[in-house]
């Protein structure tokens, strides 16, 4: 046999990753916003990533008149790409508000599903630009997806933060708290409707900061926030959930621990003008 004759060995390819699709994700949204009177779907703001092109997604969710004035929340998920829990969790809240809006009477509520859009797609922590975004936040970055998210945080003039995470060191639900004093009402309320589906972290240190029965009470400088010098403070509250459960009941602890939040908050709202 001649060289010439030899069989070529094919060289196995490592298969290709396949991209998260946000496309696939949003979809459902985008179908009940064409339909809906409560929800309204918004992907004008634009960014580059190399020599592609994402939209930061914000939906509107206008509850049923309150009898006051409307309480804007924003509600954000997946500023680490490989967390995309909190993002799944987004469109079955929606579907669940939509169904049963009076869930959400007097709120105007702003979710942002995909924060890391590219990070999102690869299934990374990081942005393809290899930046963690949630330690950029009020630091001057440079990062799109930081001043759009940060000129939203501005305009919008949340009465409330909430973001949605995984932490795949954890073996339970936690939370942690920032800004207004009554933050610390909403939290316990959240984590014992959270702890109908999974258990609660009980652990005295948390992601290297001190935890009082699955509360953290501090945090990372960096990370998504309101304003630094805004007053009143917002609450803003860290719902984190263990990588291990299944997705279901990821996803339901955190649509569990939404609603409660926003109950409890309404009944503060209500209860205030008699403090």
């Amino acid at each position: 046999m001649t060289i010439s004759d030899t069989p070529t060995k094919a060289i196995p390819q490592a298969p290709l990753k396949r991209r998260r699709s946000i496309a696939e994700l949003l979809a459902p949204l985008d179908k009940i916003a064409a339909q809906s009177s409560s929800l309204v779907a918004n992907h004008e703001a634009g960014f580059e990533v190399g020599d592609e092109t994402y939209h930061l997604s914000r939906y509107l969710f206008i509850g049923p008149n309150g009898g006051g004035a409307p309480i804007h929340i924003g509600i954000f998920a997946a500023i680490h790409g490989d967390e995309p829990e909190g993002a799944h969790a987004i469109v079955q809240f929606i579907k669940l508000i939509e169904s049963k809006p009076e869930l959400v009477a007097g709120y105007y509520l702003s979710f942002y599903p995909v924060c890391n859009p590219s990070g999102f797609e690869d299934g990374t922590r990081l942005s393809r630009t290899g930046k963690d975004l949630n330690r950029e936040f009020w630091k001057n970055s440079s990062e799109p997806e930081v001043r759009l998210l940060q000129a939203q945080l501005i305009s919008r003039s949340f009465q409330g933060i909430i973001s949605l995470h995984t932490d795949d060191t954890s073996d339970g639900f936690y939370g942690i708290v920032r800004g207004a004093t009554l933050t610390k009402q909403l939290i316990e309320p959240a984590l014992q409707a959270a702890e109908r589906l999974l258990h609660r972290d009980g652990r005295p240190v948390i992601d290297g900061f001190r935890a009082r029965n699955g509360v953290v009470y501090d945090t990372f400088e960096g990370i998504l926030s309101a304003p630094p010098r805004v007053r009143p403070r917002p609450f803003e509250i860290i719902l984190e959930t263990p990588k291990a459960p299944p997705t279901y009941q990821k996803e339901a602890a955190f649509v569990a621990a939404l609603q409660t939040i926003l109950t409890e908050y309404r009944k503060f709202i209500a209860y205030a003008p008699n403090l």
